[in-house]
């Protein structure tokens, strides 16, 4: 598998984590630097690692994972995705009844809740690691490449998380919630 290949392929895992990053970023348009930052760290530094332990693990466990993966990922980006819509309903209903103009809470964006959300968009990876095994791909240069693809979708998702999100106002962690449910549901049948 060459370069080219090895790209697209980071392209195409990298699609959940570009996706969660736009999330994140329209729900809490107020999130420091830092964790804007961690973001395509942590998705580039996970969605790297997941196909290398994919790779090691050759085909032990890879069945079993891939099996459980859609489930997994529903449960974790549903259970996420569904509390920022409630909360992003409850926001506009505070703001519409008591005339307050309500403001996500950064701080409700943990270190903890972008770990979790970037295993959940790479338990997929593990898998690619494994079919890389099965091709004979360099993973030396396989997972590094995954890794700054991932990282750089992300650094161009806060972009587009940050102009959009403005253009959504309120709505924008009701849309963020709809992204994460849907990924998790498209994750459980595709």
């Amino acid at each position: 598998m060459g370069i080219s290949e090895t790209v697209l392929v980071g392209l195409a895992l990298s699609m959940d984590a570009f996706a969660v990053t736009v999330a994140n970023v329209f729900c809490f348009p107020d999130v420091s630097r830092r964790k804007l930052l961690l973001m395509p760290l942590l998705f580039g530094l996970f969605q790297g690692a997941m196909p290398l332990l994919g790779y090691l693990a050759g085909g032990f466990a890879a069945e079993t994972i891939s099996s459980y993966a859609g489930i997994v990922s529903l449960v974790i980006l549903g259970f996420i995705g569904g509390k920022m819509m409630r909360d992003g309903a409850l926001a506009l209903r505070e703001a519409k009844v008591g005339g307050i103009v309500c403001k996500r809470d950064a701080a409700s964006l943990k270190f903890r809740s972008l770990l979790v959300q970037s295993f959940a968009t790479s338990i997929d990876a593990f898998v690619v690691g494994v079919s890389f095994l099965a091709e004979g791909a360099d993973i030396a240069l396989a997972a590094p490449v995954v890794a700054a693809t991932t990282a750089l979708c992300c650094l161009g998702a806060l972009f587009l998380g940050k102009r959009f999100g403005a253009l959504l106002g309120d709505r924008a962690q009701i849309a963020g919630g709809i992204v994460l449910v849907a990924i998790g549901i498209k994750a459980l049948f595709f």
